[in-house]
């Protein structure tokens, strides 16, 4: 099962300092996410999302292929890859993988213009190496799904690097 947390920072560039970050122990096997997003709010009030994967280029370059393989087959490759890459694209952009972009936009109307919000979709963490090599950058948590212990230890971690 896959734990949620949502982290608040003071700017967009924090916010993607600390993904990056993750990711690099991702790639250490520290930790497993199924998603790391960053919300920020405008000054006119406007939600944007900065996601990791952008599921309609996906779909589109999934669907080229497809379509070029289909279209090759019946002698027509280049209408093939144009078919392909159109209805790719639709489904790419219909699709939804990790968390829910109506939830993440909901919960970052509550952010002050500028900040960041990092939402993470945790499936594995070794959570006290983690801990210690995130909570330097401070934070606010604003969300979570972890059990109470858990939550308190990472508030604990991050209020410690906010008051130093």
């Amino acid at each position: 099962m896959s734990d949620l947390i949502v982290i608040v920072y003071p700017t967009e560039e924090k916010a993607e300092e600390v993904r990056n970050r993750l990711l690099e122990l991702q790639k250490e096997y520290l930790i497993k996410l199924g998603d790391a997003v960053i919300a920020t709010k405008s000054e006119s009030g406007k939600i944007k999302l900065n996601q990791l994967m952008n599921t309609t280029v996906a779909g589109a370059a999934t669907g080229s292929f497809w379509g070029l393989l289909i279209g090759v087959l019946f002698l027509n490759p280049l209408l093939g890859v144009a078919v392909g890459a159109a209805s790719g694209a639709i489904g790419g952009a219909l699709t939804d993988v990790g968390i829910d972009d109506a939830f993440m936009k909901d919960l970052a109307s509550n952010l002050q213009p500028g900040n960041g919000a990092l939402f993470l979709l945790v499936q594995e963490m070794t959570s006290d190496k983690v801990l210690k090599d995130i909570a330097h950058f401070g934070g606010v948590v604003l969300k979570t799904s972890l059990d109470e212990t858990k939550e308190q230890v990472l508030r604990d971690a991050l209020q410690k690097a906010s008051t130093a």
